[in-house]
């Protein structure tokens, strides 16, 4: 049952992250393709991040809250509204106001997403049998790498169109995933009841635990923020560190362009750089056996920093590729230490707003290095733009440095 739940969960993760690559990886080429400039296309994606913001808290505080409605059937119910605005993408030959808005709503709704399927992970937990997110992440993005480098193909043989279409399909699959888990789930929850029932010993726990935990009541967005303020600034220092990693997402072709490189590189990048996750997804529990959240999210932070730099310098498309070497130590592992972090010091009735807040300022990060960078590459170029990026990477890595053993230190208080 534990092998098929990771199964399961690693589906929801795989299409979660194909549907994002498809989506949000290849906005510029899909916008770009409807005629919108850069600085257009900025704007479009810093109103979607900025919307998901909004959204994501809301979201969390609602799941955290709930006593019906489950995670999984939350993100059913998006998956669905998805793949209708999905489809309305083929409504609009080019450029229009109706199609700015949509792409917000999908981007947006997209977005807010991700802090879902995450705490997902530990929830799932509650059956009795763990889930291993490191692993099930890094089956996202294997998904991902295979999507970027096919879809890359894709659009070249048939132009943007092939876009949305996979959009569809994967979503299609993300459905299925999610309702497959469910009945694992539900399954792994009755039989370990059934175990729990057939024991007649008066005062034994030892299956007590396997019931869902009703222990850690929801509390307040107010309260959240009153009880974890030093988290706080961590999240904030997430949003600077992640400002790179959000100008390289949205804007990587306009880099390459401007080294002589092309679409095609840039979905061979992506799938290249989404490989390079994997060591690191993968090995993330073992290293924890090691290794503090605290220590490997600095270790995270300096690692961003360089790969930043580096492609700033970067002569070539080649020299990139060297660059996003770091990705092995930056992403994966800053990943799964911030949401490990957020699981270990937080009880069950604020995880999944801690899981939010980190996901809203990588998503508050996209809004300003999208308004930024579309406005830098028409008016500057992109060397400008990948010097900020190192610049406030290296400032957000301070904050960090600054801020993990803190939380720490302040949870063990509690």
């Amino acid at each position: 049952m534990k092998r098929m739940l990771n199964l399961a969960y690693g589906a929801i993760q795989g299409t979660y992250w194909m549907y994002y690559g498809a989506i949000m990886s290849f906005a510029s080429v899909f916008l770009l393709g409807k005629n919108y400039t850069n600085s257009e296309i900025g704007m479009i994606l810093a109103a979607a991040s900025i919307l998901a913001v909004i959204l994501q808290p809301i979201l969390a505080d609602a799941a955290d809250k709930s006593r019906k409605a489950s995670l999984r059937g939350i993100t059913s119910v998006i998956s669905i509204g998805l793949i209708a605005a999905t489809a309305a993408l083929y409504l609009f030959p080019g450029k229009t106001l109706l199609l700015s808005i949509l792409f917000v709503i999908l981007g947006a709704w997209l977005t807010s997403l991700q802090p879902l399927i995450n705490s997902m992970a530990f929830d799932l937990g509650r059956s009795g049998y763990a889930v291993n997110f490191g692993i099930t992440r890094a089956g996202g993005s294997v998904a991902y790498a295979v999507l970027c480098a096919i879809l890359g193909s894709l659009v070249t043989i048939f132009g943007i169109g092939a876009i949305p279409v996979t959009g569809i399909v994967i979503l299609l699959l993300l459905l299925l995933a999610v309702a497959g888990t469910d009945r694992l789930y539900k399954k792994a929850v009755a039989d370990r009841k059934a175990a729990l029932d057939s024991v007649k010993t008066v005062g034994d726990d030892s299956l007590k635990n396997t019931h869902e935990d009703t222990s850690d009541e929801a509390i307040s967005m107010r309260d959240f923020l009153t009880r974890n303020r030093v988290f706080l600034i961590f999240s904030i220092s997430v949003a600077f560190v992640f400002f790179q990693n959000s100008v390289l997402n949205t804007y990587l072709l306009q880099i390459l362009t401007a080294i002589g490189g092309n679409s095609g590189q840039m979905g061979r990048l992506f799938s290249f750089m989404a490989l390079l996750e994997l060591p690191g997804l993968f090995f993330f529990s073992r290293l924890r056996e090691k290794f503090t959240c605290q220590f490997m999210l600095k270790v995270a932070s300096v690692a961003f920093v360089g790969k930043i730099l580096l492609v700033w310098i970067a002569p070539s498309v080649t020299f990139i590729y060297l660059a996003f070497l770091l990705q092995l130590i930056s992403f994966p592992i800053f990943l799964s230490g911030s949401v490990h972090l957020v699981d270990e010091v937080m009880n069950k009735g604020e995880a999944v707003k801690g899981q939010a807040f980190i996901t809203g300022m990588i998503t508050l990060s996209n809004v300003f290095a999208s308004l930024l960078g579309g406005v830098i590459l028409d008016l500057r170029g992109a060397s400008l733009l990948l010097m900020i990026s190192t610049v406030l990477c290296a400032i957000g890595t301070v904050v960090v440095f600054f801020s993990v053993d803190r939380i720490r230190a302040k949870h063990e208080k509690k």
